[in-house]
């Protein structure tokens, strides 16, 4: 016995490895047998070859539990359908030439239909015509159905599996899996729908070989073989009908197959007979009134009784059973439905809980935007997002948690939130087949347009048609597309609020991961200098004046100097900002100086001074006058600075830097204050600029 399994396997083996060559010799012979006249004794075999592999067939699509099983089907059905129509070729040949064509073809003309030629072409019709009517006119409109409601479904089953991969639920090879599976319906009822004519045209085909059969036949039989005309319309009818019952019987099967296989699209799983039995025979009730239905027919007088009654005892007799299930579950029944009410009460409340989660960032677009989220419609949303989360990384050191997109009809179908925690920090609106034109101070020649403002730094901008691009470009405009307006306003966004963005769980990632390569540096500082919320709140003063935190190894020397010293988490800020002063200073430079207003001495001395420290903190009380005299001063120099094309930089003393910080931020947007210990001495300092009051 195992000698004769592994042979099995081996001779499958062989099959499997040389499949190509098979097939293609298989369609070469088949071809050839519409040309090559075939021995009676070999078309018997290849007849109940094909009648064999209609069993066969629709047999497995019968134990199918989704289409996509036996994706094959398409090319097997022309296969098949090629296959039939070289044996009614063959057999047609020997019929008309020699007046008989084997003892399968015999057999179905004389014992299937009694040798009686007018009731053997009459069932040949009738199953012509339930093939043709009912099953393969059923099948194709199921299979153009299916196709175009699958190719409809295609860009929200993608934006589906986008968004699942953009949040993190599924890995990127399971997206992949999953896109592959959409691709494959497509194709399969794509396919579906065209394979379906061949079944038809076979139909027509045999209708049409049958009748020049019979006209051939007997004028061959009457005019070449001397028969008279009964003689010649009895045996080459019954030949004629025998060949025809031999090839409608299997493709009436493999039309059933293709109907069965199309209609299978909805099926929850299991194989037909399983969802056949667990469907119709799930409720007594429907039996018991078939039982009252069958039993009144069968007392109706001229009706026959007895079956009426037989049908009205098995019904109820059915029913009766459906009903003790019911009402009696077995032990096991009731065990599991005792355990899954306890696994359902103790779910309940983590059901609420779920409601209660806010995802860290996400992003709402009407749903005039999806097709910037749907790659079947060529939108790149979802690239450009891992791209920001790339740039992020890069630039700021800082792990953005994943962007949850969705789409919201409520709001404007060209507009855009943006959310962080569940609250609105910012939103815009674009127009997808137009572009933003900008004026760059180098425009010469102004286009029409929508007048706008551009979202990201809120500068005065145009939506201009595609049309106009290439005249704006040469105008001086800055042109970018709608989707990279979005992509911008989202980075600078995630930019102004990295300090909000950055919580314990993502401090932890980047302790974990410092951890890897400098454990003994990590150990040192936690936990017995510094806890992780500590850490987080350096990194977050950090990252809100939007300094790299990408070095966490120099961030934990630091904290690992002067931990012991101090505990404030403001003054171990400057200590960083201190270490990390090549930094700041190259992030800072213009055209190899640092271009910036200082403060007046006597002001720094007032700041200081009006330094008020607490158990929560440091922060400075000065009073309204001085405060709004400050302000002014610093808005007047700070004009000189931008209207030169630079950046807003204050240069103070290390000591007062973060307090002067926390004074003017709120009230002057996008400042940059350094000190003269952040910044190189072999930079150059470009005063422009005393703050006074």
């Amino acid at each position: 016995m195992a000698r004769e399994g592994a042979a099995a396997v081996g001779a499958g083996g062989v099959i499997q490895k040389y499949s190509d060559i098979i097939i293609a010799a298989v369609i070469i012979t088949i071809v050839l047998m519409m040309i090559i006249p075939l021995p009676t004794m070999l078309l018997d075999l290849l007849l109940c070859v094909n009648i064999t592999m209609s069993i066969v067939i629709i047999m497995i699509t019968i134990y199918n539990q989704e289409a996509l099983d036996l994706s094959v089907f398409p090319s097997l059905l022309l296969i098949t359908t090629l296959f039939r129509l070289a044996l009614n070729i063959s057999s047609t040949r020997l019929i008309l030439l020699e007046g008989y064509a084997g003892e399968v073809i015999t057999a179905f003309g004389n014992f299937v239909v009694g040798g009686n030629a007018v009731v053997g072409f009459i069932m040949f019709v009738i199953l012509v015509a339930i093939n043709f009517i009912v099953i393969t006119k059923g099948a194709e409109r199921v299979s153009e159905v299916a196709a175009r409601f699958t190719l409809d479904a295609m860009p929200g089953k993608q934006m589906a599996i986008d968004a699942d991969l953009n949040q993190g639920t599924i890995t990127d090879a399971e997206a992949a899996i999953r896109r592959k599976k959409i691709q494959r319906e497509a194709d399969f009822y794509g396919a579906m729908d065209g394979a379906s004519k061949f079944v038809k045209g076979d139909s027509i085909a045999s209708i049409v070989i049958t009748i020049i059969n019979i006209a051939g036949g007997f004028v061959i039989g009457m005019l070449m073989r001397n028969m008279s005309a009964l003689q010649a319309i009895q045996t080459y009818t019954l030949l004629t009908v025998g060949d025809g019952l031999v090839g409608q019987i299997p493709a009436l099967m493999i039309s059933t197959a293709t109907g069965i296989i199309v209609t299978r699209a909805a099926s929850d799983g299991g194989n037909l007979g399983t969802d056949v039995v667990s469907q119709m025979f799930r409720n007594a009730r429907v039996f018991f009134i078939a039982s009252s239905v069958l039993i009144l027919l069968a007392l109706v007088p001229g009706l026959p009784g007895i079956p009426f009654a037989c049908l009205s005892i098995i019904t109820a007799l059915i029913g009766y059973s459906l009903r003790q299930q019911e009402k009696a579950p077995t032990e096991e029944a009731a065990a599991a439905e005792k355990e899954a009410k306890q696994k359902q009460e103790a779910t309940k409340p983590e059901n609420i809980v779920s409601l209660l989660q806010v995802d860290p960032m996400e992003l709402e677009i009407g749903y005039s935007l999806i097709p910037l989220v749907d790659t079947g419609q060529g939108g790149d949303l979802l690239e450009r997002i891992v791209m920001i989360r790339r740039q992020c990384a890069l630039e700021l050191g800082l792990v953005v948690p994943t962007i949850r997109i969705r789409d919201n009809i409520q709001i404007k179908p060209n507009a855009y939130i943006i959310k962080l925690k569940g609250i609105e920090i910012a939103k815009g609106e674009l127009l997808l087949d137009h572009y933003l034109a900008m004026n760059s101070g180098t425009v010469f020649e102004e286009v029409a347009g929508i007048e706008t403002t551009e979202p990201a730094f809120g500068l005065p901008a145009l939506w201009i048609t595609e049309a106009q691009r290439e005249q704006a470009e040469l105008n001086g405009y800055t042109v970018v597309d709608a989707v990279s307006v979005l992509a911008t306003h989202l980075t600078e966004v995630i930019k102004a609020h990295a300090d909000e963005i950055l919580g314990r769980k993502e401090t932890q990632d980047l302790i974990e991961n410092l951890k890897k390569t400098n454990s003994t540096l990590v150990d040192e500082v936690m936990p017995e200098l510094v806890n992780v919320g500590e850490i987080q709140k350096v990194l977050a003063n950090l990252l809100r004046e939007r300094i790299s935190i990408r070095d966490m190894a120099t961030i934990f020397e630091v904290l690992a100097d002067y931990g012991r010293a101090t505990k404030d988490t403001d003054i171990l800020t400057e200590y960083v900002r201190h270490a990390m002063a090549r930094q700041i200073t190259q992030q800072n430079l213009q055209n190899n100086v640092i271009p910036c207003v200082t403060l007046d001495p006597a002001i720094e001395n007032r700041i200081a001074g009006a330094v008020q420290r607490t158990d929560r903190g440091s922060y400075v009380s000065l009073d309204p006058d001085t405060m709004q005299r400050l302000l002014t001063s610093l808005n007047t120099e700070l004009s000189k600075l931008t209207n030169m094309g630079y950046q807003p930089i204050v240069l103070t003393s290390p000591a007062v830097r973060p307090y002067f910080r926390k004074l003017v931020e709120r009230s002057i947007q996008g400042i940059i204050v350094l000190s003269h210990a952040e910044i190189e001495q072999s930079v150059e300092l470009q005063i422009l600029g005393v703050v006074k009051i």
